[in-house]
């Protein structure tokens, strides 16, 4: 299988690392990543939310599965080994770049980091650019995959329709958003290719 780039705040990995964190809340990463964001002024419910995008993309990539009890509150979730086609990459200031994309919540977060660079060709914004379509393009095939696999499921075993169609309607729709992100990041990138 080819390797995949996957972009992970280093923060976050490094919680993630620590000794016997081999299952966890939302709450409990959330609550260790706030103390770890020390001198900082920050909103509580940003960090819930950017935790909680950071565990879905972990779910998604296969490196973190949800406990067999499932919950609405306090979803326990347990680590795995990471995945061998994931070549991962880590990056500083994840939290702090996600609020520069939050300002604006109507805007996916893909349109406003491509409106917050600077049109000028760079080496530095190709560099934003090119990363920034490398994690879309993962999270859109992960998500086409598993909206694929939730398809499969309803064919072969229509008694679980029920219990699995919201989850499958969820990542269609999620795939259909990403591949408007992706769209609008190559656009950018051949607007750019252009002007030089």
């Amino acid at each position: 299988m080819k390797s995949a780039s996957f972009i992970l705040d280093r923060r976050l990995y490094g919680l993630l690392q620590e000794e016997g964190r081999t299952k966890f809340t939302t709450r409990e990463l959330r609550d260790a990543y706030a103390n770890s964001l020390e001198g900082m002024s920050f909103r509580i419910a940003d960090v819930r939310r950017y935790v909680y995008e950071q565990i879905r993309r972990l779910l998604r990539m296969g490196w973190v599965v949800l406990d067999e009890d499932r919950r609405v509150r306090g979803q326990v979730y347990h680590l795995q080994p990471i995945p061998d086609n994931l070549q991962l990459e880590l990056v500083d200031n994840g939290f702090e770049n996600s609020l520069k994309t939050t300002s604006e919540p109507e805007k996916g977060p893909a349109v406003l980091e491509v409106e917050a660079l600077s049109l000028k060709s760079s080496a530095s914004t190709d560099q934003q650019l090119e990363a920034l379509h490398k994690e879309i393009r993962l999270d859109f095939l992960a998500s086409m995959g598993e909206a694929e696999r939730y398809k499969l499921l309803l064919d072969e075993m229509p008694h679980l329709r029920e219990r699995v169609e919201g989850d499958y309607l969820e990542a269609k729709d999620r795939s259909s958003r990403l591949l408007g992100h992706l769209r609008a990041v190559e656009k950018t990138l051949k607007t750019l290719a252009v002007k030089q």
